[in-house]
């Protein structure tokens, strides 16, 4: 193998996992130190440089970041990234004399159409340059899906709203209660350029299944549902509820079901639970408020009986898996199912819809009605319309509509300056030693081996009795000190000088995971197999050294590193160094 190019930015990114999993690389273990050094402001700041809504992610991030925490990986449960993010947000002090100052107007004109995390990133991004910004959306205020799709017990409106209004504030016109109903119309308007954030408004329905026509009064599609209930039109619910579908919107819709009235609700899905799309902690706070879910029952038909919704019938399956993992779902030939219910909530998926965008001009439309977007720069085939969020590439999550807004936002401020919007700008890095002197270090390389701390919640019964009341509490200064300990540092790279090596050994003999190997060189896969500890990650890199004096390389499986700093330590030509990495996304100008 060559050796390993560490000045190439990517390389240490990607070791940095938890980092390089978020889709806007928010420098986690940077916010995290500053957390448990009750440094407050400065790690929300960090988080708002990349996540633009840390009070809100902090609350209900898909988590990307913790499934690929090395903490995970080599010794327990990942730390709780997510729920430290909260503690900044919750600790914070006021913070706005540190939003970016808003420059003078620049003679440029932005239309944004809907009001969610993809156009407020994008605001964010642009406004303080200058750009004059025309927010258009349907709804009475911004916040888009994450104010009419998750419920106030998971998200309050007050966490919501003060997020929101730091960009609004930066001099944002907005036009809400204004939906949008002609792209051609904003085309002929005097804008430079146009983002398009408008989500994935539709929700699937099940408009052919026998009895949906009769029982219609009493079934409703979950996210229409949902945003009834946010804005105070929808206040009450059935004693018996069903609702279909294994996503996060079904746990929304439950879980609000219950607390508008339903004593029997039902989660119904055709998959094993398994295999359900809701993150594994949604579905366990469902479970926990006392909703069953019912797995393997393919909806048959609606019972409607003298006009009214009586119940549902469904079909038993069982799921087979054929020899490349394609699942099938196979009838069992039991009777079919029959549930009560008095109200039917459906959350079987969600479709883009563009009614609004005419098709003669210039934007051309591709597979499943969607239009054809660039996957780097977000720019359509018309050039001066961009796309963002769910209606870019179909229904994600908050984190990746920002990450969308943060690099559209690049391409209209190129666009609007005349540059090749194809040119994308490198990130911020630096790789800094954390020596003083000689084995002193301002790196801290103590490991707590504290499993991960559970977030506190409010008692079931006072939750279920109140819609706004925010379920979890999150954790507490101290607790969140003791999380924040758990973090693994994995920004502090191990740096290694060949030329420094005396191949004493002393590393691999302090290695805790044994990790770093003298050997011959070889082609990966052949020297993965000779490595002191399997190395079957292929995902992660092996750091490999330029030829030693005795012939052989250093190489260290950056999979199980632990970062502990223990090899810096104990090198005595100090050849192994800990270095601080910084990496940063750059933004719009």
């Amino acid at each position: 193998m060559k050796p390993t190019n560490i000045k190439d930015p990517e390389y240490f990114h990607k070791v940095v996992d938890c980092q390089y999993a978020c889709p806007a690389h928010t420098p986690v273990p940077e916010y995290i130190r500053l957390i448990a050094a009750g440094r407050y402001d400065d790690a929300y700041m960090i988080n708002w440089e990349s996540n633009v809504f840390p009070g809100v992610l902090g609350r209900v991030c898909d988590r990307p970041c913790e499934p690929a925490c090395r903490r995970g990986r080599v010794e327990e449960e990942p730390v709780a990234i997510c729920r430290l993010k909260r503690v900044a947000a919750d600790n914070k002090d006021d913070i706005k004399a540190r939003l970016p100052e808003v420059k003078p107007k620049n003679g440029k004109k932005v239309a944004l159409v809907g009001a969610g995390p993809a156009s407020l990133t994008v605001a964010r991004g642009l406004a303080p340059l200058g750009y004059e910004i025309d927010l258009y959306d349907e709804q009475e205020v911004g916040g888009g899906f994450m104010r009419s799709q998750i419920p106030s017990f998971r998200l309050p409106a007050e966490v919501l709203d003060e997020e929101v209004g730091y960009i609004i504030d930066m001099g944002v016109t907005t036009h809400f209660k204004h939906y949008v109903d002609s792209l051609k119309g904003l085309l002929e308007k005097d804008y430079d350029a146009i983002f398009v954030g408008s989500g994935a408004p539709n929700g699937r329905d099940l408009p052919k299944l026998p009895g949906r026509q009769e029982g219609d009064e009493n079934i409703s599609v979950g996210i229409n549902w949902l945003e009834s209930v946010a804005f105070g039109h929808t206040k009450s619910v059935g004693k018996k509820v069903l609702v279909l579908g294994g996503g996060n919107t079904a746990m929304d819709c439950c879980r609000t079901a219950r607390r508008l009235g339903g004593e029997d609700v039902r989660i119904v899905v055709r998959s094993p639970q398994k295999e359900m799309k809701a993150s594994p902690w949604e579905i366990e706070d469902a479970l926990a408020e006392d909703i069953p879910i019912f797995e393997n029952h393919v909806p048959h038909s609606f019972v409607v009986e003298n006009g009214k919704l009586v119940g549902m019938k469904f079909e038993k399956v069982r799921a087979e898996y054929d020899e490349n993992g394609k699942r099938s779902l196979i009838p069992t030939g039991e009777d079919l199912v029959h549930m009560e219910c008095d109200d039917v909530l459906i959350a079987i998926g969600q479709d883009n819809a563009f009614p609004w965008i005419e098709r003669d001009i210039g934007l051309e439309f591709g597979k499943w009605d969607m239009p054809v977007v660039d996957e780097k720069t977000f720019q359509s085939t018309n050039e001066k319309v961009f796309f963002g969020g769910d209606a870019a590439f179909g229904p994600s999550n908050i984190i990746t509509a920002v990450a969308h807004g943060h690099q559209a936002a690049i391409s209209i401020h190129k666009f609007c300056l005349g540059e090749n919007v194809a040119e994308r700008p490198e990130p911020g890095v630096n790789l800094l030693s954390q020596k003083m002197g000689f084995h002193e270090w301002t790196y801290d390389n103590h490991i707590d081996h504290d499993k991960r701390h559970l977030v506190p919640h409010v008692d079931k019964e006072l939750a279920l009795a109140n819609l706004k009341l925010e379920v979890e509490k999150g954790f507490d200064q101290e607790l969140g000190y003791e999380e924040a300990m758990r973090c693994l540092n994995c920004d502090v790279q191990t740096v290694f000088t060949d030329n420094l090596c005396i191949e004493c050994d002393a590393c691999t003999d302090v290695c805790p995971t044994q990790c770093i190997n003298f050997t011959d060189n070889g082609e990966e896969d052949e020297l993965r197999t000779r490595l002191n500890a399997p190395s079957n990650n292929k995902e992660q890199d092996l750091y490999v050294s330029g030829e030693l004096k005795t012939a052989r390389v250093m190489v260290k499986d950056e999979n199980v590193c632990l970062h502990c700093g223990l090899c810096a330590e104990r090198c005595p030509t100090s050849a192994w160094d800990m270095q601080k990495f910084s990496y940063s996304v750059t933004k719009a100008g």
